[in-house]
């Protein structure tokens, strides 16, 4: 695409060139729509140890920079950008590319707004040869300190060179919610955030998470939620044909049992009763692309979401945004296949066909002429092998990120980027397989670490480098804010002492329309992290929304008959809700909202401001 500098050109605009086009309204998605482009039309002259005529797009910088015959682009000022002219021109002794197809005028306009936007570059992504994380599990030797948690004696070095006190933590109550919410995805009741206040042993943080851990069916009604966005299991999918059906009971039972990982990951692979539906994927309706033939979709979501791998793209063809190779895929494809698999390369025959074979012989082989029950069988045992590092690694970031808002390794599905702690990813993963592949062992890990009960901390998205100093806060997931809501509902009887929602978690319910706009997906593709950023979608259905007002006024009618005073209407709603009781002015401005014969819709109000407030939509 640029091979300007080849031709010592600053400026080629000529009266045969097309015109430039308008800059576009909007903000361009690097990932989405800049990178695509140069992939396609640069990278053969200017990336991967390739820089003609001085040029590289390896790196923003080295983009910038341009080559021999100087700058190639003038940031924020694409309309002056000899890059844009000789997108443009005509003439076959300069135009860009020099060979294949021109680009569109709506692709000009894409890399001309950009670079009038200053050039957003995806963090940590360069053109240049892609990193490869070893593959083989790492021993690390466990630094000596006072800290009795492993994490913490990990990271005293880490917080030492970067400035940061390890010993502040949150209060009392700051804790216990974020504990409940995290572990459980409940909010406490006002009895046990009562106890756990007045408690004044010294370990009654540690006993606190022991005891959450042990509460099994609350515990797998919430983590339920996040397997079922990993492997895409829908209550309500109808377009599943020859494809697989939903795993809920197993997956239950599984999280009640708290199956060991390695275990658990076999049973997906390599199917039990009711296991069935992450392997058989989804029978689309109507022409499916080769890219979504069933076990395409099977060897995908096995990569993504036990290995962290995205192989997406090399199911079309060899992949622009890793080494992976469209053979390779279809190789990886080919072991859930009856029978050889034709190779289509951007859904066009090539007249190959794919050999079964695993995407890291290194650590296991495949046997292509054996059968598809015993190929299936061999990968479950090779993905689940002690040799398999990639296995724990992947599931420890998870969890990482899961309660500390970013993962040792990010994203989280491309595990060969850099991690920020290579010692602690190395050693979560290693103690994590020699304690039996124990989710709630590491789980119980992570929430009794200092680094857990750290102050949370916004994210900064500006940051050159991520650096840990806490949990970033979070917002409550579409499940625990409806599940918290039902909880403050129920909380106006005086029977309230138990968890719960007194109703079916939001996480065993069936998708709608309120709990999509809050970030649950449809589940038709795999999901291992939501959105947290909020939209002006969901602003508008929790302020004008019927299914809110619904639950507003249910609650307003629920407490207005509880036999409670107003006083103390308004001292559970806040202490249910945000975890403390109110100060002597909210307490007046409530008195008045509330009215002195308990109206249910002075209630309503006031407990549709209090699930408003980010002291309950958030956790800090």
């Amino acid at each position: 695409l640029i091979c300007l500098v080849s031709h010592n050109v600053v400026s080629a605009k000529s009266e045969g060139d097309r015109k430039l086009p308008a800059a576009l309204d909007r903000k361009i998605d690097f990932s989405k729509e800049v990178k695509p482009i140069l992939e396609r039309s640069c990278t053969n002259c200017h990336a991967r140890g390739k820089d003609k005529g001085g040029f590289s797009i390896d790196h923003v910088h080295s983009f910038i920079a341009g080559g021999d015959s100087g700058p190639a682009v003038v940031k924020g000022k694409g309309d002056q950008s000899s890059l844009v002219d000789l997108l443009l021109s005509n003439d076959p002794e300069i135009k860009m590319p020099a060979k294949g197809e021109q680009l569109t005028l709506d692709e000009v306009a894409i890399i001309r707004t950009w670079i009038d936007q200053g050039m957003d570059w995806e963090k940590g992504f360069t053109f240049g040869k892609f990193r490869s994380a070893p593959i083989e599990p790492r021993k690390v030797k466990l630094p000596e300190g006072p800290e009795s948690n492993p994490i913490d004696r990990i990271l005293a070095k880490y917080f030492k060179d970067n400035g940061i006190n390890p010993d502040s933590k949150v209060n009392d109550r700051i804790f216990v919610r974020r504990a409940f919410l995290d572990t459980l995805g409940l909010l406490p009741t006002t009895h046990e955030l009562a106890d756990f206040v007045g408690d004044k042993s010294a370990v009654k943080r540690d006993k606190l998470i022991e005891d959450l851990l042990n509460d099994n069916n609350n515990y797998a009604e919430h983590w339920i939620t996040f397997w079922n966005d990993c492997f895409r299991n829908s209550y309500t999918r109808q377009y599943h044909g020859g494809g697989g059906g939903k795993i809920t009971e197993w997956l239950k039972k599984s999280l009640i049992e708290n199956k060991p990982y390695d275990q658990f990951v076999k049973e997906l692979i390599n199917p039990v009763q009711g296991s069935d539906g992450f392997i058989k994927g989804i029978s689309w309706r109507g022409t499916v692309n080769a890219s979504q033939v069933n076990e395409m979709q099977a060897a995908q979501n096995v990569a993504q979401v036990f290995m962290g791998l995205n192989i997406k793209c090399a199911s079309c063809h060899d992949s622009f945004i890793n080494d992976w190779t469209l053979k390779q895929t279809y190789s990886f494809a080919s072991i859930f296949s009856d029978s050889p698999m034709d190779i289509h390369r951007c859904d066009k025959p090539t007249g190959e066909k794919a050999t079964p074979a695993f995407l890291y012989p290194e650590i296991g082989e495949i046997n292509p002429k054996a059968k598809r029950p015993e190929r299936v069988k061999q990968l479950a045992e090779i993905i689940t092998s002690k040799k398999n590092g990639r296995l724990s690694r992947t599931v420890v970031n998870r969890l990482w990120a899961i309660f500390f808002g970013h993962g040792l390794i990010e994203p989280v599905d491309e595990m060969d980027n850099p991690t920020w702690n290579q010692d602690l990813l190395d050693w979560l993963a290693m103690d994590f397989v020699n304690n039996g592949h124990n989710v709630k062992h590491t789980i119980n890990l992570i929430l009794t670490s200092k680094a857990y009960q750290m102050p949370s901390v916004p994210l900064d998205e500006d940051a050159d480098e991520y650096i840990f100093k806490g949990p970033i806060v979070k917002r409550m997931s579409a499940e625990q804010f409806l599940d918290g809501i039902d909880m403050v509902i129920h909380a106006a009887s005086d029977k309230f002492e138990q968890r719960g929602t007194g109703q079916k978690r939001a996480g065993l319910r069936n998708l709608n329309r309120l709990m999509q706009t809050l970030g649950r997906p449809k589940r038709d593709v795999v999901v291992t992290r939501r959105e947290t950023v909020a939209t002006t979608a969901q602003l508008i259905e929790l302020s004008n929304g019927k299914a809110v007002a619904d639950l507003m006024s249910r609650a307003g009618e629920v407490w207005s008959k509880s036999g409670h005073q107003p006083e103390t209407i308004i001292n559970k709603l806040f202490t249910t809700t945000l975890g403390r009781e109110p100060s002597e002015k909210e307490k007046e401005s409530a008195k008045e909202i509330v009215g002195k014969n308990n109206d249910p819709q002075g209630i309503s109000d006031l407990f549709w401001i209090l699930a408003m407030h980010p002291e309950f939509q958030l956790i800090q």
